[in-house]
């Protein structure tokens, strides 16, 4: 660990800090509902534009790095973000949409530079170390964030923005001071891809086969979110369990997603996602076999056993595809494709919940298993600009 570029632990220090200081995203519909006194269909269209304004950010933030710099669009974004954020309790009812679509597309776009940086700050190839150290910050800070929110949430909503725009803006500040240079590209030899995204993308004939399995398996994995635990709700459990479950889940990942990156980072990629995304598909089909604290914890640790190998790998499998010009707009499209289950988990999720709750851990199971079988062939699958991923001695 000592070879990891120091770029790659400044921006890990600033998504920890960031992670823990994070409250909007918890707390917003609380507080639109709450101290805003919105009705509920109005607070979900302001909460719903902060979803859209991050996917647009993912999708298409990236340009902006990659065209003017990751460390400049970084720092610019982080700044509107903070500002945002801050002057949240005092923005116009009329205006909530239009800041929290904002805050979303420059959260996004800011993590799309970030993760950019720290991409190109390692040589391609070895940056699932790199992917590991960032996502173990990120994870780390969420554990904090919450329960320190719900206790700053009793004396007041306002403080709640306050600190987390100031807590963006102190990040900000430092990282700039501390990361004073973006890492140099190196640019792929001439005529090695084609120009910009789309045609290097639809060159990429493994990349193509592993993006909608991405998708599928986020929309499977994010069912942790929203029917799991109505599902344990309808079958008399407490909340309790549920928080148990994502209190193991956090736990395994802050403990072994690191070593066992380490362990494994030699290995081909491919293999090692479909591993993951399999294991996701098992732990699904468990939570079908009960709902008993015993069950569904070993679902969730067969599932996060799935969820290290393959989220750390895939985000450096996809960022060692990418020219080095198109850096930032290959780390969007992955951020934007492991993130859609965000918006599409839960009304799909609760369709099928609701005409057949017993199907939906066996489809879950078949949606993650076939993915992975999907990611195991792009792994073999010769493109225009490489050859299938060779095994390694």
């Amino acid at each position: 660990m000592r070879d990891i570029p120091r770029v790659v632990w400044i921006l890990a220090v600033g998504r920890f800090v960031n992670a823990a200081g994070s409250f909007v995203f918890t707390f917003l519909f609380l507080c639109l509902t709450g101290p805003r006194q919105l009705p509920l269909e109005q607070a979900g269209l302001i909460s719903g534009a902060l979803g859209v304004g991050l996917l647009a950010g993912n999708f298409t933030g990236g340009w902006f790095g990659d065209r003017y710099g990751h460390r400049r669009v970084m720092l610019l974004a982080s700044t509107v973000a903070g500002v945002v954020t801050l002057l949240m309790p005092w923005t116009p009812v009329a205006l909530l949409a239009l800041s929290t679509a904002l805050l979303g597309y420059s959260g996004a776009t800011a993590g799309t530079s970030q993760g950019a940086l720290t991409a190109l700050a390692v040589p391609a190839g070895d940056r699932r170390r790199a992917v590991a150290i960032s996502r173990a910050a990120f994870n780390a800070g969420c554990v904090i964030g919450p329960p320190v929110g719900a206790l700053l949430a009793v004396e007041h909503f306002t403080v709640l923005f306050v600190i987390d725009g100031l807590v963006i803006l102190v990040v900000r500040a430092v990282t700039a001071a501390l990361l004073r240079a973006e890492p140099e590209r190196q640019a792929a030899p001439a005529g090695e891809r084609p120009a910009g995204l789309w045609r290097s993308v639809f060159a990429d004939r493994g990349l193509l086969m592993l993006l909608p399995a991405i998708v599928a398996v986020d929309v499977v994995y994010r069912q942790l979110y929203s029917t799991l635990p109505v599902y344990l709700r309808d079958n008399g459990q407490q909340l309790t369990v549920y928080a148990a479950v994502l209190a193991v889940g956090s736990g395994l990942i802050l403990l072994l997603e690191i070593p066992v990156t380490m362990l494994l980072r030699r290995l081909p990629a491919a293999g090692i996602i479909a591993v993951g995304y399999v294991l996701v598909g098992v732990g699904m089909a468990l939570f079908g076999l009960g709902t008993t604290a015993a069950v569904v914890i070993a679902a969730m640790v067969v599932l996060t056993a799935g969820e290290i190998l393959y989220k750390t790998t895939a985000t450096a499998h996809v960022l060692d595809r990418a020219p080095a010009e198109l850096t930032g707009r290959y780390q969007g499209l992955y951020t934007g494709a492991a993130t859609s289950g965000t918006m599409l988990a839960a009304p799909l999720g609760a369709l099928l919940y609701g005409i057949a709750p017993a199907a939906l851990w066996p489809v879950c199971a078949v949606l993650a298993i076939f993915a992975g079988a999907l990611a195991w062939r792009s792994g073999r699958v010769a493109t225009p600009a490489e050859a299938p991923e060779p095994a390694l001695a």
